[in-house]
């Protein structure tokens, strides 16, 4: 089973679920877990091979990883802490996990908060990523590293410079395992684009979160019925690093009115 750690609430029946980037960890939120704490019962996980859920991907036989698959191991989680539904809070590729898993265990999931959300890569981006697993083997894996933060965060130093210290702690076979995960996720990423789900979700994207705040503007135009989005002035893709408070009170108040309409 993935890492996690849990911090329950004594009055709170609501359960926030936070899922972390590629090339992350749970430590990503470490501007969220005090203020989450406060108010509901806080499950952060580490994903296979990402913080202290290295061992898991060394422990199995597993060569390819799937987004079913990685949603499943969050499940599991979820099952063996016996939490019925939680609200999930994700963060870039997170994002898409926590899709992912709404797609799979819709009743599991009683909102999705989406910030950094990727649901569409560019030409450019695309060409980018066939070629990084092009000549994986022949680049050194740490340049690989940086080819990937400039593809995802290319405009914000702090944040690309935060993913690369959190990236550096994987294996090489394991970032080789997510990095080919994400050149193959167009077809998933279209289908997210044209069907909305019947759960509450909100989109906290930064106002300079050029590669993927246009799309999300577009998809807010067709998904009218459960889809909100906020827009973070002067921030990036990583807005709950970047803007915390932003970050954290927009949370609140959206689970808050979801936990209302119960």
């Amino acid at each position: 089973m993935i890492n996690y750690t849990k911090y329950y609430h004594s009055e709170s029946s609501e359960w926030v679920t936070f899922i972390h980037g590629a090339g992350g960890s749970s430590t990503i939120w470490y501007k969220q877990i005090k203020a989450f704490s406060r108010k509901y019962n806080v499950l952060m996980i580490d994903l296979r091979g990402h913080g202290n859920s290295a061992q898991v991907a060394l422990n199995d036989l597993i060569k390819k990883y799937t987004f079913p698959l990685i949603a499943k191991d969050v499940i599991e989680v979820l099952d063996y802490e016996k939490i019925e539904k939680t609200h999930f809070a994700g963060v870039s590729l997170g994002a898409i996990i926590i899709r992912q898993i709404a797609e799979d265990h819709p009743d599991r999931v009683a909102s999705m908060i989406l910030s950094g959300a990727i649901l569409k890569l560019n030409v450019r981006s695309q060409i980018l990523m066939k070629l990084g697993v092009l000549f994986k083997s022949l680049v050194p894996y740490l340049l690989l590293y940086d080819f990937f933060a400039f593809i995802i965060i290319p405009n914000h130093k702090k944040s690309r410079n935060l993913f690369m210290r959190e990236a550096k702690k994987l294996y090489r076979k394991e970032f080789l395992r997510w990095f080919k995960l994400t050149a193959d996720i167009n077809p998933l990423l279209r289908l997210f684009r044209n069907k909305e789900l019947p759960i509450p979700t909100l989109y906290i994207m930064g106002e300079e979160d050029y590669m993927f705040l246009p799309t999300i503007k577009d998809i807010i135009k067709k998904h009218v019925n459960y889809s909100k989005l906020i827009i973070v002035p002067s921030c990036g893709h990583v807005v709950n690093v970047e803007k915390p408070e932003v970050f954290n009170t927009e949370a609140f108040n959206f689970i808050d009115s979801v936990a209302e309409m119960k």
